[in-house]
């Protein structure tokens, strides 16, 4: 830890302190929050968001990244508590933890890459959304009767008056000076306002206390037996995927706000050991944070001290600071909130409506919907398949070909574009065996044959041409698309010097199993 303070000049040093004292401070409710939603005392969520803070700060792959209790996880963990109790997601946590450090040991962290930008836009505004709605929660109040409605009166007045000032404060201050982050000010301001004036308004304190000791090393309280950890291993495993997904998705939005690159692979290791020390010491678990990562890079933290920091400060609150935090007003952290929200949407997108693609607009919009009505797992996942849908068939009509006739009278169809599970079709209705001359080529030299699908057809058209009698000549075929192909093997005129070499995806000895 040392070291890492070493590494960095006086003015990082202080701008990782302050904003890593900004992050702590907008930790606190988030955590309590998401510790309500799983059914677990807050102080659970304090714990996850102090562990995951400081272990992935440390070990990581992307500095200045905040990671924490996340809604994320604490609306998959819901069902666990409810039905099995806490220990067993304290072992869940664990086990979690573990996938996630496979999944980098085994280098999977590159997959984020097959994420398309429409999918990545439609993910950053589904959670921009997704934190707005969060915020309105704060709007609301419980009567004696357990009642639940809006706020009202000067109650809204106060509330919506503190949100104002402090989206102010956010957003003018740096015009004036950027020694101290902005957002920092903007809580004690507030903070000593509502003090000052007394005001009557809702405070961390009112959602629940946050005092308590040292998180204590504990061995989850389950029977080690194979019906434990069936029940156990499912909701680990969605855990670790939507944990490593919003991960790495937010390590590329931070990789675009500082305009440097993290380590992705390094990340899922980082976030892997944190969570399975966070479940050895009573925590839900976690993943990064868009919100308090935004908050921390656009305080100024760039390097791995900000989220030291910020870990630190938030056990100092648990410990000895709760009676003073607890006094922050609801209004202020709404506010600052708000302006991450701000800063978290793509706004760009509105402008790109008819500029790209239709197909690409709707599946960012889909991302975004499915963000705020499902999670973000699911959206992700929808997002990616569609785009691979979009893909597939944008390129199965790209395949064409050029007709023409050799000096031996022969027909010659020389094939443009990828030959696919989804162009078969299209290649199939390329040809009219019944009507072309009794000597026919294929030329696949400006083609590419890609799959088993691809092979199929390839064979399915040498049948057609034997079959009403005719000479069938394949050209430019690679040598793994020769040994794979079983009727048209033969036809096949080799060139050494000219056939291509690539790789077909399909395994040779899957395909002639299946002969």
């Amino acid at each position: 830890m040392f070291s890492l303070i070493r590494k960095n000049s006086p003015e990082n040093i202080k701008n990782d302190t302050l904003s890593g004292l900004t992050v702590a401070l907008a930790l606190v409710p988030e955590a309590v929050a998401f510790a309500l939603v799983a059914h677990v005392n807050p102080l659970v969520g304090l714990y996850a968001a102090f562990m995951m803070g400081l272990v992935t700060a440390i070990l990581g792959g992307r500095p200045g990244m905040i990671s924490g209790a996340t809604g994320a996880i604490a609306v998959v963990v819901v069902a666990l508590v409810v039905n099995h109790g806490v220990e067993y997601l304290f072992a869940a946590v664990i086990l979690m933890g573990l996938i996630q450090i496979l999944f980098g040991v085994l280098k999977l962290g590159k997959f984020i890459r097959l994420v398309p930008h429409p999918v990545f836009l439609g993910f950053v505004n589904g959670l921009a959304l997704v934190i707005f709605l969060a915020q309105l929660q704060h709007f609301k109040v419980t009567d004696a009767q357990g009642v639940t409605h809006w706020l009202s009166g000067n109650g809204l007045f106060i509330m919506l008056g503190l949100v104002v000032l402090t989206m102010f404060i956010i957003e003018f201050l740096p015009r004036l000076t950027t020694a101290v982050p902005s957002t920092l000010v903007a809580i004690i301001v507030g903070t000593l306002l509502t003090i000052g004036l007394d005001l009557d308004t809702r405070t961390v304190g009112d959602m629940a206390s946050i005092k308590g000791g040292l998180p204590q090393f504990h061995i989850p309280q389950i029977p080690l037996n194979l019906e434990a950890f069936r029940i156990v291993l499912p909701y680990a495993f969605i855990m670790a995927m939507v944990g490593l997904i919003e991960s790495l998705l937010t390590l590329n939005l931070i990789d675009e706000l500082t305009e440097t690159r993290g380590q992705p692979n390094r990340e899922c290791i980082g976030q892997g050991v944190a969570n399975s020390l966070t479940g050895l010491f009573g925590g839900m678990g976690g993943c990064a944070m868009v919100g308090q990562s935004i908050i921390n890079i656009k305080s100024g933290g760039r390097g791995r001290l900000s989220g030291i920091v910020a870990a630190l400060f938030l056990l100092s609150f648990i410990l000895v600071g709760s009676p003073l935090i607890e006094r922050i007003p609801l209004g202020v952290l709404v506010g600052v909130m708000f302006m991450v929200v701000i800063g978290t949407f793509e706004w760009c997108s509105f402008r790109l409506i008819g500029k790209i693609p239709l197909a690409d607009t709707l599946i960012g919009i889909s991302v975004a919907v499915i963000t705020v009505f499902a999670d973000l797992a699911i959206a992700v996942l929808s997002g990616v398949i569609l785009s691979a849908l979009v893909f597939a068939w944008q390129h199965a009509r790209q395949i064409h070909a050029e007709i023409s006739e050799n000096k031996m009278g022969g027909k010659v169809y020389r094939l443009n574009g990828p030959l696919f599970f989804a162009s078969v079709q299209n290649f199939q209705e390329i040809f009219d065996p019944k009507n072309d001359p009794d000597d026919v080529v294929v030329d696949f030299q400006n083609s590419r044959v890609a799959d088993h699908s691809a092979i199929k057809a390839i064979d399915k058209l040498a049948e057609r041409y034997l079959k009403e009698g005719k000479r069938l000549h394949l050209k430019h075929l690679s040598q793994e698309c020769r040994l794979l192909l079983k009727t048209a093997g033969d036809l096949v005129e080799v060139n050494v010097v000219e056939d291509p070499h690539y790789h077909v995806a399909v395994d040779k000895k899957d395909f002639v199993a299946q002969q």
